[in-house]
């Protein structure tokens, strides 16, 4: 598990992941969903984009790469409230998840909250987080060591 707060670390609970569950042709579909959403975001439609999101996560509730997107879209819309929460549900179903550890630590600086969002940046340096941001987006990785290093100093 990444360096989280105590407090944070009480509310993780690993769950499995809705891709593990889920027939091809249903991860298909969330793939689709995922693409349309930022699509839209990208055509600066972020409410449609949102609501296909949305729309998804009622089908597939549980999850992280739905939850982690919505986040990422927030977080660009500048909502940081609304993104960190995201980001934090995406983490009670996989702690470890780089791409919300990365979307809950810029919305923490994006709120002010320096000594979070270091702690949350800093699990992105090495283990199963760095990991999972690699393998995923591995465009973020210089972006969260550049602003985890912008905190610290």
């Amino acid at each position: 598990m990444p360096a989280l707060s105590a407090s944070t670390r009480q509310n993780v609970v690993q769950l499995p992941t809705a891709a593990q569950a889920m027939p091809e042709d249903a991860l298909m579909l969330l793939a689709r969903a995922r693409n349309a959403a930022f699509a839209e975001a990208a055509r600066g439609n972020l409410g449609q984009g949102l609501g296909i999101l949305q729309d998804a996560l009622e089908d597939e509730p549980m999850s992280h790469e739905l939850l982690a997107d919505m986040g990422a879209l927030l977080l660009v819309a500048g909502r940081h409230d609304q993104a960190a929460q995201c980001a934090e549900r995406a983490l009670k179903i996989h702690p470890d998840h780089g791409p919300s550890l990365y979307t809950l630590g810029f919305a923490l600086s994006g709120r002010g909250q320096k000594k979070q969002a270091i702690e949350v940046l800093s699990a992105l340096k090495a283990g199963p987080a760095a990991d999972s941001l690699r393998a995923e987006s591995p465009e973020l990785m210089p972006v969260a060591m550049t602003e985890l290093q912008r905190l610290l100093g």
